[in-house]
């Protein structure tokens, strides 16, 4: 049998699982984020708003009409003497200058034999002008940035610093990417240039380039990166402001969380724990190009230089410098570091807040609970509908954090998530149906008709095991005077005579879809309106209770007839019923050992209490306030005004009016109005008025309702006492019971 608890625990152990996945943040949970932020960037790229940035391109038409690649430095540096003389904020060679110009002099001298006969020839290539050195000079007179190149392999060498670094907070060393070798420039290019970046990329684990580092660390160093250091030349700032935890205003908790942000100049970056800038692609952008081979030429434009960064680059595809972005599967590098300055300089910035992670796993925690909950009070339907409509709340909250903010904030993991849960809820959720059918059976198949347990089995969802709070109209019904009968009989027949009574009481609740909580000896306790909804329960319970006298007439006719014949004494058993409407805490109660379905509270003893007074006041049923007020258009007398024992609170209890044998409508309503009038005069203390209403009472009683004579008996002996000894001033018309029966 599958434990009650048990598809509770199943999906909370998932969920536990699934947030220790979240939290280790794998590759798998990096890429599934990755493929949302990816589809916001196509359904909104960046704007394009013409930023002072351009690429000067060695494209395919520029290599088809200078020639190959490498082209000769003094191109190179006749291309910077350009840009220069057009204005450019930088110019920036997005090219490694790590080798002498293969058709400089001294390399050209090198590839002839030794032989005299080109003496000559050696001599004057020596007059020739190094091409190199004419790339310097055009270097030392331009705002320029030469690279170079971070990597796995190569020369462990020291590599110069063009700017000052300070930092905020902790180390940012320890925190950004490490390569152990460098591939420098050449030093006359190194010392020409006023600026020195990096050009590594590097992409995500499936190739993907969605971050622009803008350091990286070597030899226990930061260096910049080509993009960080083409904004600080562009700026003529001298030195960079690197903020990482423990900085002030940057909330860690003590904890090394890496880079927050990096001011270059006048533009302050925000990055990622590791010091890249995330990548909001445009792109690709044909109007950031402008052709090489136009410059040269001087045909190109120089408004579309003057001012900008200027980075030289190629965009053909024979040098294969080209990065997948989430836009652009070919994507020249070039345009990715151009994009990385666009960025910096518009404060069009992409980024996770501070807080994201943790609204993440709050959402992850709280979804996921309230879908397992769901499904278990909703069912499969109503939770689906729930789990979607949050889906599509947190799809939509996330679409909406990007696009006004450029808040990243990831929805789908937390949704998956949920959607499995859902699954596995749901799944576990039918295991425990069917283990609450053969429940249902075992627990009502002797206390409910038929027809409701079949119900009950039909639609699981509407009973609950384990309680709730429902309005219950309950019941107690007592044999009056058993205890002094049942010594007057055989073992034997007690329990054959109370076996009969509660068989046939027990069908007569049952056929009116009442629930028998319990036998207490020779008492019942029933109620109505659950486990199912019963819509009229206070009248369904006041029609049994009525079956529930007239069948015990019967009983008593025909233990009459059978007494003599089994040797028995003859019997005539009473009852007394009460009837009360409250709410009560109704489930399957009990221990591990043993439990059953019962209801419990204050409405339940108040139900005891008012069948014991039927004693008192001479009436076998007994109706509280409550349930005589869902029976707005049945005829009751108002008995009293009592507090019973427990309660500090009054209440009026009543008794159905019974129908005259004669002229049954008129002489109902004469016994009504003039127990009404007895009432009246009797709370008032006028107690002449109320003995000449109760005289009529009496005499109504005798002659037609003899079930009330007790009833106006009691009043009688009380109008006498209050005649004689008056109650009170402050007397407020309630009797006070002082035991349960009054």
């Amino acid at each position: 049998m599958l434990k009650r608890s048990l598809d509770l625990v199943i999906p909370f152990v998932f969920l536990f699982a699934a947030l220790l996945l979240w939290i280790d943040e794998g590759t798998a949970i990096r890429e599934l984020r990755a493929i949302v932020f990816d589809s916001y960037q196509r359904l909104l790229p960046r704007s394009y708003e013409a930023p002072p940035v351009r690429i000067v391109d060695i494209d395919e038409p520029s290599l088809k009409a200078l020639g190959q690649w490498p082209w000769p430095r003094e191109r190179l540096a006749e291309l910077v003497d350009r840009l220069t003389a057009q204005g450019a904020a930088a110019v920036v060679l997005d090219i490694l200058l790590s080798e002498p110009d293969r058709t400089g002099p001294a390399r050209l001298a090198e590839l002839w034999s030794d032989r005299p006969d080109i003496e000559a020839i050696r001599s004057a290539l020596a007059v020739l002008p190094d091409p190199d050195r004419r790339l310097a000079e055009a270097l030392a007179a331009s705002p320029s940035v030469v690279a170079f190149l971070l990597a796995p392999n190569g020369g462990e060498i020291a590599l110069p610093h063009k700017a000052g670094m300070a930092t905020a907070g902790d180390d940012p060393v320890q925190f950004l990417p490490q390569l152990p070798r460098a591939v420098p420039a050449l030093d006359i290019f190194t010392e020409a240039a006023q600026g020195y970046g990096s050009v590594n990329v590097v992409p995500d684990t499936d190739g993907v380039t969605r971050r622009v580092a803008l350091f990286f660390a070597y030899r226990g160093e930061a260096y910049p990166t080509l993009g960080a250091e083409s904004l600080r030349v562009a700026q003529g700032a001298g030195s960079y402001v690197i903020k990482s935890s423990g900085a002030s205003g940057e909330l860690s908790f003590g904890r090394q969380t890496g880079i927050a942000q990096v001011k270059i100049g006048g533009a302050i970056v925000p990055t990622d724990a590791y010091g890249a800038l995330l990548l909001y692609d445009s792109g690709h952008r044909p109007e950031r190009f402008v052709s090489a081979s136009e410059v040269l030429a001087g045909t190109n434009d120089p408004a579309a230089i003057a001012g900008h960064i200027v980075l030289i680059g190629s965009s053909a595809e024979a040098l294969k410098d080209l990065k997948p972005t989430p836009l652009d599967p070919t994507m020249p590098g070039v345009e990715v570091t151009a994009q990385a300055i666009e960025q910096m300089i518009g404060g069009q910035f992409l980024y996770r807040p501070d807080w994201a992670a943790g609204a993440e796993l709050l959402f992850l925690l709280l979804f996921g609970t309230l879908i397992i909950l769901a499904t278990r009070r909703l069912g499969a339907i109503g939770s689906a509908i729930f789990a979607v409509a949050a889906c599509m709340i947190a799809a939509e909250a996330s679409w909406l954090a990007f696009k006004r903010e450029g808040w990243l904030v990831d929805p789908l993991f937390p949704c998956g998530v949920a959607i499995a849960l859902y699954i596995s809820s749901s799944f576990l959720g039918y295991l425990r149906a069917e283990n609450e059918r053969r429940q249902i059976r075992t627990t009502f198949g002797k206390y409910l008709s038929p027809i409701l347990v079949k119900e009950l089995q039909r639609h699981p969802e509407r009973f609950k095991l384990g309680g709730e709070v429902r309005e219950l109209t309950l019941m107690f019904m007592d044999i009056q005077g058993f205890t002094s009968l049942a010594e007057k009989l055989e073992p034997e027949t007690v329990t054959r005579i109370i076996n009969r009574l509660l068989t046939r009481m027990t069908g007569i609740i049952q056929g009116e879809q009442g629930l028998v909580d319990k036998y207490i000896g020779d008492c019942i306790m029933a109620f109505w309106n659950a486990p199912l909804d019963v819509p009229n329960h206070a009248r369904n319970a006041l029609a049994a209770a009525v079956a529930m006298r007239e069948e015990l007439a019967r009983l008593n006719v025909e233990w009459s007839h059978e007494a003599p014949a089994n040797g028995d004494v003859a019997i005539d058993l009473k009852i007394g019923i009460g009837l009360n409407t409250g709410r009560c805490s109704v489930g399957d109660m009990g221990s591990d050992q043993q439990h059953a379905y019962t209801a419990i509270g204050d409405a339940v003893n108040l139900a005891s209490r008012l069948e014991g007074l039927t004693r008192a006041y001479g009436v076998d049923l007994l109706i509280g306030e409550s349930t005589a007020a869902l029976l707005p258009d049945v005829p009751l007398l108002e008995v009293d005004l009592v507090q019973v024992k427990g309660r500090a609170q009054p209440l009026a209890i009543f008794t159905p009016a019974p129908a005259g044998p004669r002229n049954g409508a008129d002489r109902q309503a004469e016994l009504l109005r003039r127990h009404g009038e007895l009432r009246t005069n009797y709370r008032s203390g006028r107690w002449a008025e109320a003995a000449a209403a109760l005289a009529d009472l009496e005499a109504i009683a005798a002659a037609e309702f003899p079930y009330l004579q007790a009833l106006y008996g009691l009043y009688d002996r009380r109008l006498a006492e209050f005649r004689a000894d008056p109650p009170p001033p402050e007397w407020d018309g309630v009797y006070r019971a002082s035991t349960k029966s009054g």
